[in-house]
């Protein structure tokens, strides 16, 4: 059996570190800024985190909202979930993740893009 996406990645220390950095990407990305403009950053983080460590096949730590609900009546738009994904490659990149592991964490977020685009 092979290792989870979750291990691949490095575990809790690494996933939460991807996830603080994209964050900050996010906060910091011209096109979508404004979405965070009085966000509680550091709670974001861990929002972030705990979803990516459980969508990953780590332990059942996510205790937040489902995408549709937490986006809902957000109105985002494709050219805002674009930006997001670049901002999340970039944070992988920048961690040493390799393609593979890339090409898993992408399919799982376009997967989501239902639940948050338009919604």
């Amino acid at each position: 059996m092979s290792d989870t996406l979750f291990t691949r990645l490095g575990g809790t220390e690494a996933i939460t570190r991807i996830a603080s950095e994209m964050v900050d990407y996010h906060v910091a990305n011209p096109l979508i800024a404004a979405r965070f403009a009085g966000s509680d950053v550091p709670a974001m983080k861990k929002i972030a985190a705990d979803f990516f460590v459980t969508g990953s096949g780590g332990p059942q730590v996510y205790a937040g909202k489902d995408m549709r609900s937490a986006h809902r009546h957000m109105n985002i738009s494709d050219m805002e979930f674009m930006a997001t994904v670049d901002d999340l490659m970039l944070a992988l990149s920048n961690s040493g993740v390799g393609d593979h592991e890339k090409a898993e964490v992408l399919y799982i977020f376009y997967s989501l893009r239902p639940e948050v685009v338009g919604v």
